[in-house]
């Protein structure tokens, strides 16, 4: 076999294809076009961020991947099948966490852990704890939702998100209103994570650094209508330390081509 080939056979399968996609809105103000002809393709277990401003169509594309939004025109595929509607295959992480506050923590991942009928009660307690676990609450199984932190609460809903383990992750700004210490120390469990039970992740973010910090590549949007202006790989071994200067460096090229992209439009850049 040679170089080539055996090069070939170690590439992952994709896993995700978003053809084509467009998406108009009817609003009071008239038509806006969210977006406009996008096409990627996204590898088993690969990390994509996809960064912009506000506007540029992110969290529809990210929402049409769920299933939440329907395409005017185009299609996604998950492995090889047009997606339509949500499954239990996708799971998506938002900027809130959006745990039910009459459950524990426990009750929250039990009560995700429905999407998986083939588990006896039993199975699912101890899935739950694995993911508690993997999150670092196995300690706080049964408290409260209103007794923990925002950053606790979202690694509860991380742990909700994943353990009935699904084939691609959709996280929409999932840390946006943390603190920064806590944002990195999450950074840190998401790629600890990634590691120990990989997932395809499709990730939305303002932050070009956390970009940087988290995606094996990084997708520039710029808005209207929404489209891809730039592809950046981040070839970088994990795991990665925010504040490092490899890092820093990889986010100052996305930085530097969504700022030129913006004064080209007349547009202001935000970190």
């Amino acid at each position: 076999m040679t170089a080539v080939h055996e090069e070939l056979r170690n590439v992952p399968p994709v896993k995700l294809v978003v053809q084509n996609v467009s998406k108009t809105f009817a609003t009071r103000h008239g038509p806006v076009h969210a977006l406009d002809d996008i096409s990627l393709s996204v590898r088993e277990g690969e990390c994509v961020c996809m960064v912009g401003p506000s506007g540029c169509g992110k969290s529809t594309l990210l929402n049409i991947i769920a299933g939440l939004e329907t395409p005017d025109s185009g299609a996604v595929l998950a492995d090889g099948k047009p997606i339509s509607a949500p499954g239990r295959d996708r799971m998506v992480l938002f900027q809130e966490s959006a745990l039910f506050p009459w459950l524990d923590v426990m009750g929250n991942l039990m009560f995700a852990l429905k999407l998986k009928p083939n588990l006896n009660k039993q199975a699912r307690r101890e899935v739950a704890l694995y993911y508690l676990g993997l999150v670092g609450l196995g300690k706080f199984a049964h408290s409260h939702i209103h007794e923990l932190s925002g950053g606790m609460k979202q690694r509860v809903a991380l742990a909700r998100a994943m353990a009935p383990n699904p084939r691609v992750l959709l996280m929409d700004e999932p840390f946006a209103a943390l603190d920064a210490i806590t944002r990195e120390q999450l950074y840190d469990d998401i790629q600890r994570i990634q590691e120990e039970r990989p997932k395809t992740i499709i990730f939305v973010t303002h932050n070009v650094r956390e970009a940087a910090c988290l995606g094996d590549r990084v997708l520039l949007f710029a808005p209207r209508p929404g489209r891809i202006e730039g592809e950046f790989p981040v070839p970088l071994s994990r795991p990665r330390d925010f504040g490092s200067l490899d890092v820093a460096r990889h986010a100052s090229e996305v930085m530097h081509a969504l700022k030129h992209h913006l004064q080209s439009e007349g547009m202001e850049a935000t970190e």
